[in-house]
């Protein structure tokens, strides 16, 4: 199996903007998934309730989180895409 040799790497111009986005959507995510340990602790009985296809909050909820978490992948990887080819032109230099 041949190999091709591994792609050359230059600087990340969007280095900062890709950090701060990030910290952001982990926080925002925490704060989702803060609010289903807080419902877990504070009323778990509520976790229990059936509310879809025959499926209790906990498991919808737990599903939700994993859904929640791969839609926010996808949005940080197409908002790092478009800033990364807004700040370099095709000649990867800085515009």
């Amino acid at each position: 199996m041949l190999h091709k040799p591994a792609a050359q790497g230059g600087p990340d111009h969007a280095q900062n903007y890709k950090s701060k986005l990030g910290v952001w959507m982990f926080l925002v995510y925490a704060a989702v998934y803060a609010g289903f340990v807080a419902l877990n602790v504070i009323s778990p009985i509520t976790m229990e309730k059936t509310i879809f296809l025959g499926l209790n909050l906990a498991v919808v909820y737990g599903f939700g989180l994993i859904v929640f978490a791969l839609i926010l992948a996808l949005i940080y990887n197409q908002a790092c895409i478009i800033k990364e080819n807004e700040l370099n032109n095709d000649d990867g230099e800085v515009q």
